[in-house]
């Protein structure tokens, strides 16, 4: 049984003195991307109603940077010259592959997930029943909830330094529209919708204006919000540009099951996807 605290410890010593090139540090990165494709342990988790980032794990895959050289791997009629080996045996995790989608090894994907022509970077998670749909990316460490949809041209950004940084989460039944980009650690709530080409950072005001005010928030889009691109005035000394930002139009309905839901919204609030 692995010993979760001292992979840990071996690799947080290790990442701290520079001593990336001894057989235990080895040993050690490799066992903690193994558990990360197996989906074991993930690059962050929610915890008591919070999502916490394992930094570890992180600092395990800027490790194995160090220590790979690169290689020619080959699959089928593709060639790739890389220090990240490809995720391998969908068949055996039920995972539908559509070439030439690509998983690196380091990221897991849960059985039911469906990969049309995509990327899934190192030490992402993608849940149970995702669509990740033809040209979305998902990006190193980003966690993508169960049942969620990131449509055409997604662009769910990655990130690994500093370990300490959150990467980008998706929740459970959330839909991102086409073209939509999410970067910098946003956090998609459960059941939020994001009408297509969406740009969302963390310091991209999101503002709700369904009611008398407006109420402006960052980096979080609440859960079964209904979100659409917009703009805000501002002033420059040149003059005065709209500056983007996202519009928080309606919530996505309780009253029927997921699927109708989604359809009832996108028709109610005029949502392209």
């Amino acid at each position: 049984m692995t010993d979760i605290d001292d992979l840990r410890t071996t690799i947080d010593d290790a990442f701290e003195a520079g001593t990336w090139d001894k057989r235990k540090v080895r040993k050690a990165v490799d066992e903690t991307l193994d558990l990360l494709d197996a989906g074991e342990v993930r690059v962050a988790e929610p915890r008591d109603g919070a999502w916490v980032v394992n930094e570890w794990t992180k600092r395990a895959v800027l490790l194995s940077f160090r220590q790979r050289g690169m290689e020619q791997i080959t699959s089928g009629p593709f060639e790739y010259h890389d220090k990240v080996p490809l995720k391998r045996d969908h068949h055996k995790a039920g995972v539908r592959v559509v070439p030439p989608a690509t998983v690196r090894h380091g990221a897991h994907v849960e059985r039911g997930a469906v990969l049309m022509p995509s990327y899934v970077n190192i030490g992402a998670y993608v849940g149970a029943g995702t669509m990740v749909d033809t040209w979305a990316t998902v990006g190193s460490c980003a966690q993508i909830g169960r049942d969620v949809h990131l449509a055409g041209g997604v662009g769910i950004g990655g990130v690994l330094e500093p370990p300490s940084a959150r990467p980008v989460i998706v929740e459970d039944g959330a839909f991102i529209g086409s073209r939509c980009v999410v970067t910098e650690g946003v956090i998609v709530e459960e059941g939020a919708i994001l009408g297509a080409g969406l740009v969302l950072t963390a310091s991209v005001p999101i503002i709700d204006v369904t009611g008398s005010q407006p109420l402006t928030i960052k980096g979080r889009v609440p859960a079964r919000s209904v979100v659409v691109p917009g703009t805000r005035q501002r002033e420059f000394p040149a003059g005065t540009y709209g500056v983007a930002c996202g519009l928080i139009i309606g919530e996505r309905s309780e009253a029927t099951d997921d699927r109708v839901s989604l359809n009832e919204a996108l028709r109610e609030h005029d949502v392209a996807v």
